[in-house]
This record gives C-alpha cells, structure tokens and sequence, in this order.
C-alpha cells in the first residue's frame, strides 16, 4: 500500500479540507461564517458538513437564538486525529 492509498477519502474535497482546517484552528464556527470563509452555497456546506457529522469528524449545533435558527460546527477528537494523520500522509507525500 502506498501512502497515496492511506490518504482519507473523506477529506478529498476541497470543501471539506476547508471546513476541516477552520474547525482545526476554531472552537466553534457558525453557518454564515463557514459559508463566507470558503464562498460557497449553503447547499454546498450542508452536503459536506452531514458527511463530516456523519463520519464523526464534526459535531453539529443547532439552537435558536433571537427566535432565529443557529447552526455551529465543531471538530471531534476524532475528526482531528483523523484529520492530522491525513495532513501527515500529504506530508510524506510531498516529500518523496
């Protein structure tokens, strides 16, 4: 096995590597400022932000504040030894 075959699929999207290098850097980030970090649609966020809850790579916070809906993301202790092992493999890569 090469250490191309031990990169993690599920950060192969470019959104993903976005949302997974903000949530790396950041306790919480909400929706808007997600979506206006990495310009792209809410749709877009929604997709890949459900993969990434689904893997358990992120937790996902939905509240109301105001009386208004409030989504917020948060890497899990997984989702960033997951995410530093994947960083780690490019690393290698880069160097051979």
């Amino acid at each position: 096995m090469g250490i191309i075959d031990k990169l993690n699929k599920d950060f192969e999207s470019r959104v993903r590597l976005g949302i997974m290098s903000i949530l790396m850097v950041n306790d919480w980030v909400d929706f808007t400022e997600m979506k206006t970090l990495l310009n792209i649609t809410d749709g877009n966020l929604a997709s890949h932000s459900s993969a990434l809850e689904k893997a358990a790579y992120i937790e996902v916070k939905k509240e109301f504040v105001d009386k208004k809906p409030k989504t917020s993301y948060q890497v899990t202790d997984l989702g960033r030894a997951a995410f530093k092992e994947h960083l780690s493999y490019l690393e290698k890569l880069m160097k051979s």
